[in-house]
C-alpha cells in the first residue's frame, strides 16, 4: 500500500467519525418521524386510551377516521401536534442510537464473517436502550403534548400545549395534596426527585426497547447479509431501494415483537394527567389493561402501527444508510 493510499476501514473512534455517524442518525429520524407524524399522533391517542378517540379504534378505516376528525378540530397544527417535542427527542435519540450502534457493531463484529444473530441483537439492544436511557425525559413531554386534544373545548382560540407548559405541568404534578384539609400529608418519591416525573414508564419502556431494537438490527443485519452482497471492502453494498425494503421489514418484526410493552408504557407515560400523586406501577398497568380488554388490549392501534412503524423504519434506515455514505461514514 502507498503512503498516501486510504486506510482500509476508518477509524471508528475519533471524534470526527463519531460525530458524522451521530448526524447520518439524527437526521434520518427526524425525516423518517415527520413522514408518519399524524399517525404517530393518532397511535398515541389509541394506546392510551383517549376516550375522545376509542370509538376509532382497532382499524385502518378507523385511524384514518380519527386522522379527519382531529383535522377537523385542529387542522394540519393538529395533525402535527406535540410533533416539536418530537423532533426536539428523535434528533439525539437517533443520533445516540445508531451511534451507539455502529461502535458496538464494529466492536462485537469487526468483519463480516464475525456476525451473528446473537452479536447483532445485542448490539442493536444496547444501543437502543442507551439512546432510550439519555432521551426518555423529551419522549413523555412529547407524549403528553400529543395525548391532549380539544373536543372538550374545540373553539379556535382554546389554548394548545406548548413543550415547555407541558414541561412544567409535569414537574408540578402530584405536589400538593389530594385532600386540601389533610395536616398529615407526606411527599412521596416524586416530590423528593422531581425528575422521576419525566422517567413515567421507563422500566417497560426498556423491556420493549430491547425486543424493538434487538430484533430490528437484526432483521435488518441478517436480510443485508442474505440478500445485499458484499462490496470489495467486505461491506454491504445496497441500493436505497433495498435499504426501504429491508428496513420495512425489520420494522414490522420489531414493532410485532414489542408492542404489548408499547401499551403498557403508553398508559403510564399518560398516568400523570390521572394518578398525579402517584408512581404507577407497570404489573398495576398491565392488570388494568388485561381486566379491561383481555389480551386485545395490549394490541390496541397494532394496525396503525404497522402503518407508522413500517414506512418510518423503511425510511429512517434508508436515509441513515444514505447519510452514511454522503459523509463517508
Amino acid at each position: 500500500m502507498s503512503p498516501n493510499a486510504a486506510p482500509k476501514h476508518p477509524d471508528t473512534h475519533s471524534l470526527h467519525y463519531l460525530i458524522r455517524s451521530g448526524l447520518a442518525g439524527g437526521v434520518a429520524g427526524c425525516v423518517a418521524k415527520t413522514v408518519v407524524a399524524p399517525l404517530d399522533r393518532v397511535k398515541i391517542l389509541f394506546q392510551a386510551s383517549n376516550p375522545d378517540y376509542q370509538k376509532y379504534a382497532g382499524t385502518w378505516s378507523g385511524a384514518f377516521r380519527a386522522v379527519n376528525q382531529i383535522y377537523r378540530q385542529g387542522g394540519i397544527r393538529g395533525l402535527f401536534q406535540g410533533h416539536s417535542a418530537t423532533l426536539l427527542r428523535v434528533f439525539p435519540y437517533a443520533a445516540i442510537k445508531f451511534m451507539a450502534y455502529d461502535q458496538v457493531h464494529y466492536i462485537l463484529m469487526p468483519t463480516r464473517q464475525q456476525e451473528t444473530n446473537l452479536r447483532r441483537f445485542l448490539a442493536g439492544a444496547i444501543s437502543g436502550t442507551l439512546s432510550v436511557f439519555c432521551t426518555y425525559p423529551l419522549e413523555v413531554i412529547r407524549v403528553r403534548m400529543a395525548f391532549q386534544t380539544r373536543l372538550r373545548d374545540p373553539s379556535p382560540t382554546a389554548p394548545r400545549p406548548s413543550f415547555l407548559e407541558t414541561a412544567r405541568q409535569i414537574h408540578h404534578e402530584g405536589t400538593k395534596p389530594l385532600v386540601p384539609s389533610s395536616q398529615h400529608f407526606t411527599k412521596s418519591l416524586l416530590d423528593h426527585y422531581p425528575v422521576l416525573k419525566f422517567y413515567r414508564g421507563f422500566t417497560v419502556t426498556v423491556m420493549g426497547m430491547i425486543p424493538y431494537a434487538g430484533v430490528s438490527f437484526l432483521s435488518w443485519g441478517f436480510l443485508r447479509s442474505v440478500f445485499v452482497p458484499p462490496s470489495e471492502t467486505g461491506h454491504a453494498k445496497a441500493t436505497p431501494m433495498a435499504d426501504l425494503a429491508i428496513g420495512a421489514v425489520s420494522g414490522a418484526i420489531g414493532q410485532t415483537a414489542s408492542y404489548p410493552f408499547e401499551v403498557t408504557r403508553r398508559r403510564m407515560q399518560v398516568a400523570g394527567i390521572t394518578r398525579p400523586d402517584r408512581w404507577l406501577r407497570w404489573g398495576e398497568t398491565i392488570t388494568a389493561i388485561w381486566q379491561t380488554s383481555g389480551w386485545r388490549g395490549f394490541y390496541v392501534g397494532l394496525s396503525i402501527g404497522y402503518l407508522k412503524v413500517i414506512p418510518m423504519t423503511a425510511v429512517s434506515f434508508a436515509v441513515w444508510q444514505s447519510g452514511k455514505r454522503m459523509l463517508n461514514v
